[in-house]
């Protein structure tokens, strides 16, 4: 047992907190050097790393969304739909603004929809028959 004036088992070694000195490489720059020097590098996969997967809750990354062209697009509006609303529309003579006027809309919902960039949505095309009076195509389910 020591004895009372003695600190053994203390470390006095000065402890810095803030920037990083100069002390040693970083983990980077050790990598760097290996392969520089043709050293040995060793790597492992962890499993569940950090628990921040670059995945959605879909489970597809979204690397793979970005990368995605035809499979998840939303569903659009079909060239019939457009046509015939644009059709009966002007046969009433009526401006995109002034029939989402009387649908009580904003003219934006008309103009995707005639411009086919709009989700189709049966209730929307149900009140915009019925203000023109003549039957349009629906959207499939």
């Amino acid at each position: 047992m020591p004895s009372r004036g003695e600190m053994a088992g203390q470390d006095w070694n000065t402890v810095s907190f803030g920037q990083k000195g100069g002390g040693g490489q970083s983990n980077a720059a050790s990598v760097k050097q290996a392969q520089r020097t043709g050293g040995a590098i060793e790597t492992s996969k962890r499993q569940g790393g950090g628990g921040n997967s670059m995945a959605t809750s879909s489970g597809i990354s979204h690397a793979k969304l970005d990368n995605e062209t035809e499979e998840l697009k939303h569903a659009t509006v079909d060239k019939d739909l457009r046509l015939a609303i644009q059709k009966g529309r002007t046969a009433k003579g009526l401006t995109q603004k002034q029939l989402a006027q009387q649908l009580n809309m904003q003219p934006q919902v008309i103009n995707e929809y005639e411009s086919g960039k709009a989700i189709p949505n049966n209730a929307v095309i149900a009140k915009i028959e019925r203000a023109l009076g003549c039957k349009l195509p629906r959207a499939k389910k």
